[in-house]
């Protein structure tokens, strides 16, 4: 009896040993991170303000509307804040599909982080550049109605900067007669001043006697201001009755060779006898200056013409 009873004490001893080795260490492997110094990435973003926008094997990304922030999980990776290497991560570890890194790191990210857009925000200096297209010797394209293009660009140009001053912008024109200027010093007019936009008038041609309608350009490297500037008078150009065909690109030199905000608009299609019978009117001209200089004006943020 008292055998069995020594047996089952050691029995339940044994027992007792094995379930106590067996229970979890309190916090388990998280609790040894957070007591390393080190915190989850999404912990990171919260701290910082931004959110984790995209998550691979060998990086994480941070974003908020200002900042974006590169870790690269990869032994030796470096921290990168708006394209820009402050720091190396240091320790990472990943567990249980979270990664982990050095807490220390949130001041370092802070520190070299954008309290504004890293965008270029231009000073408005309420100077508009318009350049009515060819001149002198050189005539543009002939109409099918016998008139030259450099008459109806001149027109149009002096309209739209007569508009341009009577509602407080600085107008600067590239010609005011039927003078010849060439295309580097017509940009160099606009950068000279630091023009807040440049505006080439022209009219366009086209062996197909059925295309009509009017046309902006940018350069296919075009600012996202120049973009802007097209998109307003495209939108004001619309109005006038003739037909859009939007926005489109290409390097003319004035455009590329402009530092500021540039767009070139063709008003209508001389080869067409609607459009042609249209830009040689003189009040379709006003009427064509009024739309320009409005999409100018909402371009520049000011009252609308």
């Amino acid at each position: 009896m008292r055998t069995r009873f020594v047996l089952i004490v050691l029995l339940l001893s044994s027992l007792a040993a094995i379930t106590g080795c067996q229970q979890p260490k309190p916090g388990g492997s998280e609790a040894l991170i957070s007591g390393g110094g080190q915190i989850s990435v999404q912990e990171m973003a919260a701290l910082l303000g931004m959110r984790v926008d995209e998550t691979t094997a060998i990086h994480v990304t941070l974003k908020n509307a200002t900042n974006t922030v590169m870790l690269f999980t990869f032994a030796g990776g470096k921290v990168y804040v708006n394209a820009k290497p402050i720091c190396e991560v240091g320790t990472v570890n990943r567990i249980a599909g979270q990664i982990y890194v050095p807490k220390s790191l949130v001041s370092q990210i802070r520190a070299a982080m954008s309290a504004r857009p890293s965008v270029s925000i231009r000073k408005p200096s309420g100077c508009v550049v318009i350049d009515a297209g060819h001149g002198g010797k050189d005539p543009g394209a002939t109409s099918c109605l016998g008139f030259q293009e450099k008459t109806v660009n001149l027109a149009v140009a002096q309209k739209v900067a007569s508009l341009l001053g009577r509602s407080g912008v600085k107008a600067i024109m590239t010609r005011s007669s039927d003078t010849f200027i060439e295309l580097e010093e017509r940009a160099a007019v606009a950068n000279r001043c630091d023009a807040d936009l440049f505006v080439s008038i022209h009219a366009d041609s086209c062996p197909n006697s059925s295309t009509r309608g009017f046309t902006i350009y940018v350069s296919r490297s075009a600012s996202w201001s120049s973009r802007r500037a097209a998109s307003a008078i495209v939108k004001s150009l619309a109005k006038t009755g003739l037909t859009s065909r939007g926005t489109q690109k290409a390097d003319y030199r004035v455009l590329v060779q402009t530092r500021g905000p540039a767009v070139l608009i063709e008003l209508g299609y001389l080869s067409n006898i609607s459009d042609a019978g249209l830009l040689r009117d003189s009040s379709f001209q006003s009427r064509l200056a009024q739309a320009i200089a409005r999409g100018i004006s909402d371009f520049l943020g000011r009252i609308a013409l």
